[in-house]
């Protein structure tokens, strides 16, 4: 059932997916093509926030708060996620795995490459902040929409 928390926090951990997106593209290693990054996080971002951050709120402010970094960890979860599994397939497609089980190990192997990435600051920063002020905010519409 579509409501104003469900939609406020869809929409706004899109945002957050796509900043975060954002800011993670410079640390990508140099050649690495970036066409949806951005595009296809805020998707994953709004999906979260919908069915994670949008069914939790209503419970006060330290279970939204709760809900809000939970919310962002599975944003990054579930991108790293996507993202090595779109990468293992265009390796796949190009014959640099030798089975089909070297090819799921390869999903793991991308997503710890790419999850050492996130040493740098600014993504990890942007997830947090953006998952604790989704959670008050959807907390606050909860309250003000019901």
């Amino acid at each position: 059932m579509p409501t104003a928390p469900k939609l406020f926090s869809a929409v706004f951990f899109a945002l957050v997916a796509a900043l975060a997106a954002h800011l993670f593209i410079p640390v990508l290693p140099e050649g690495t093509q970036v066409k949806m990054f951005r595009e296809l996080s805020a998707v994953i971002g709004f999906f979260c926030g919908w069915f994670i951050m949008g069914r939790s709120t209503g419970r006060g402010m330290t279970e939204a708060v709760n809900r809000g970094l939970v919310t962002a960890v599975a944003v990054l979860f579930w991108c790293l996620l996507l993202f090595s599994i779109y990468f293992m397939v265009r390796k796949s497609t190009r014959m640099m795995y030798d089975g089909p089980m070297e090819a799921v190990l390869g999903i793991f192997q991308v997503m710890l490459e790419y999850g050492a990435l996130l040493r740098y600051p600014a993504t990890p920063l942007a997830l947090l902040g953006g998952g604790v002020l989704g959670g008050v905010m959807a907390e606050w519409v909860s309250r003000r929409w019901s």
